[in-house]
């Protein structure tokens, strides 16, 4: 089901308010609008169509749908998605988004790129972050299909073979250390970081091999070429790559960020709410760092949590209900005897 097209700036605004309004229609933003869509709660997904993952074909690690295309995994879920009449869904991009009243239960209204104006008692925020990778020449070309971020997405198909890690700064350690679980690793400091006397210890401990030498290019597969000419044959290549938000509305409405590892995130709580009253933030937007089955896991808890604000308030929205909430035990020892 999809709204109709814009009528124009004085009269596109849809008069009937949206329980919820998720921002992003990716893996995160599908799972939350499939809690609220089974909840009878009648939604508007936004979807600019650009999947943080589309430059990766396969997905892994996801429970049932391991190996799958990455586009398909999203396909499916828009799909099954649509399938409940109360979902509205619109290609385009929110440009703004305000609360309304005092921002305390009035709703929101989000602006479309062409002016339109929709409004909803709840926003979900599933917008996603950018990367941003290092300026190596034939690394952005490589990106998804040989060159990676996530050893727990990508790792296992490389078959234990060789490798590199390109340095991009302190966060690089941690890749070189955990990625000999996967294969001969290789760590190419390219003068964006020098381990300390006990880093070169631990690195030497999980067997990586350190190169100094500047990396020139990438080239075939994942191949590493130096400054002084050299070649490093890979099957892979990883990189921690710096990140920024997609979309500035959490900015606008005032959420608070966190600044992690690779770059910022909307701060929520366990509910996925954001600071902001109303707003809920889930994916890679509101979480340090992501995969498909985390943005899976993080929508179910936003839509869950945004359908219960609706039903019991804002202020009970973070609250369950006494019955799931026993006194807190100190520690495993103390729980074991009682």
């Amino acid at each position: 089901m999809h709204i109709p097209e814009p009528r124009g700036a004085d009269s596109a605004t849809i008069s009937a308010p949206f329980d919820a309004i998720i921002v992003g229609g990716s893996y995160a933003g599908l799972s939350a609008a499939t809690q609220l869509a089974r909840a009878r709660r009648r939604v508007l997904v936004i979807d600019g169509g650009q999947r943080r993952n589309r430059y990766a074909s396969h997905s892994h690690g996801f429970l049932t749908r391991d190996g799958s295309g990455t586009a398909a995994i999203a396909e499916k879920g828009k799909a099954q998605l649509l399938a409940y009449a109360t979902v509205t869904w619109l290609d385009g991009t929110a440009a703004q988004a305000a609360a309304c009243g005092d921002g305390d239960g009035d709703g929101f209204n989000v602006t479309l790129a062409d002016g339109s104006v929709v409004h909803g008692r709840r926003l979900v925020l599933a917008t996603g972050v950018i990367d941003e990778l290092p300026r190596v020449e034939g690394l952005a070309a490589r990106w998804g299909s040989s060159v990676f971020h996530c050893p727990y997405c990508h790792g296992y198909e490389l078959e234990q073979g060789a490798i590199g890690v390109l340095a991009t700064g302190p966060l690089s350690m941690h890749h070189a250390l955990m990625l000999p679980d996967w294969g001969t690793v290789t760590f190419f400091l390219n003068d964006a970081f020098e381990p300390d006397a006990a880093q070169l210890a631990q690195l030497d401990a999980r067997g990586v091999t350190v190169v100094r030498t500047p990396v020139a290019q990438i080239d075939g597969v994942a191949d590493v070429v130096l400054a002084d000419g050299s070649r490093h044959a890979m099957a892979g290549l990883f990189v921690a790559t710096r990140t920024r938000l997609a979309s500035s509305l959490a900015g606008e409405l005032g959420c608070l960020l966190e600044e992690g590892a690779m770059g910022p995130f909307v701060r929520t709580d366990e509910q996925k709410a954001s600071s902001v009253p109303g707003v809920f933030c889930c994916g890679d937007a509101g979480r340090m760092a992501g995969s498909v089955a985390f943005a899976v896991a993080d929508g179910a808890m936003a839509g869950v949590a945004a359908h219960r604000s609706l039903m019991f308030g804002l202020d009970q929205a973070a609250k369950p209900p006494s019955i799931f909430s026993p006194a807190p035990v100190t520690n495993a020892a103390s729980a074991l005897a009682k």
